[in-house]
């Protein structure tokens, strides 16, 4: 690890009370997050793009990267086939940082969490690694990802426990039972950080929009 840096940035952004507190923070961070996150053995991503490429064809377009922070499930999700992705932030930072890596097509500097201005049925598929979790985005955001998702396209996302206790599970039951998702696969719990200690699990979700 290096030095308890990383840990005292994750514990900073968990607390954060606001979004424009959460953009800072990660602005701040955005030039070391990609080693920090390496160092603590980050697995969101690697889960997120198993479940997509399960649940989703190769070539599906376009994908929204949902919280893609620096792109680091960009770069695999072009090595994998899919050649379309756009990715959003609430850090301008963080996309500043993605945009090197030259894989996104188009990079939105928006809030999760709120209305956003994109049409019904705008995406294939959509992934959010690690943006459900403690001082981030709660069940409010997911009701807008599955609106721009079209019917038969997928949103993989990750949900830490807490969360999940807290209505996510519920609000994902409701909305089973409404028809508008099926549940194509949910991971175990698992540690997404096992770099770090005393880390809440999270699971994976893969939803199929109907």
């Amino acid at each position: 690890m290096t030095d308890g840096k990383h840990l005292g940035a994750l514990s900073a952004a968990y607390a954060a009370k606001c979004p424009e507190e959460v953009a800072a923070l990660y602005d701040r961070w955005s030039q070391t997050y990609d080693a920090d996150m390496s160092a603590a053995g980050y697995r969101h991503p690697t889960i997120c793009l198993a479940l997509l490429a399960r649940h989703l064809p190769r070539g599906a377009a376009p994908l929204l990267d949902a919280g893609a922070g620096t792109g680091l499930i960009g770069e695999w999700l072009d090595i994998a086939g899919y050649p379309q992705v756009e990715a959003l932030d609430i850090s301008q930072g963080m996309l500043d940082q993605a945009a090197r890596k030259g894989v996104y097509s188009a990079l939105h500097c928006l809030a999760l969490g709120g209305t956003l201005p994109f049409a019904d049925d705008s995406y294939a598929g959509i992934v959010s690694a690690g943006v459900f979790t403690s001082g981030h985005v709660g069940v409010e955001g997911l009701d807008e990802l599955i609106r721009i998702c079209r019917p038969g396209g997928v949103v993989v996302l990750t949900v830490k426990n807490t969360l999940w206790d807290q209505g996510f599970a519920a609000r994902i039951a409701e909305l089973e039972a409404q028809g508008v998702v099926t549940r194509a696969e949910e991971t175990r719990p698992y540690v997404s950080m096992p770099g770090e200690a005393d880390t809440v699990p999270s699971r994976g979700l893969a939803l199929r929009v109907n």
